[in-house]
């Protein structure tokens, strides 16, 4: 099953952009991040992890224990330009946990059974 998010157009031009070396436009960017976190929020649905790529998004994911208030127990975060790359595949999750660019806490802040999208 293939989302039209994945293939949108400002998935496409973040990419482009990232790929030579340039810094996407805001506009594009904050699309290109919703957008593919609405991917992974229809493919595992659920509200037991948050994943945040600030300034532009946050997701509540993954089948489990509901959060409701405060700071939530699971969860993920990682700069935009991350976010892409492990949504696409470009970047693979263990590495970028590895590398420090993904920061998680809780036993359910895992992503990687869902990237890439």
């Amino acid at each position: 099953m293939s989302s039209p998010h994945i293939k949108s157009a400002a998935v496409a031009a973040a990419l482009s952009a990232l790929d030579e070396g340039r810094t996407p436009d805001r506009p594009v960017l904050r699309e290109a991040v919703r957008a593919l976190l609405t991917v992974l929020a229809e493919r595992a649905p659920g509200r037991s992890v948050e994943v945040r790529v600030p300034p532009y998004g946050a997701v509540q994911c993954i089948p489990g224990p509901r959060h409701t208030r405060g700071t939530p127990a699971n969860v993920v975060e990682m700069e935009p330009g991350t976010w892409l790359a492990v949504a696409t595949g470009r970047l693979d999750w263990g590495e970028a946990i590895t590398q420090g660019r993904v920061r998680v806490s809780g036993i359910r802040a895992d992503l990687s059974a869902y990237l890439p999208l």
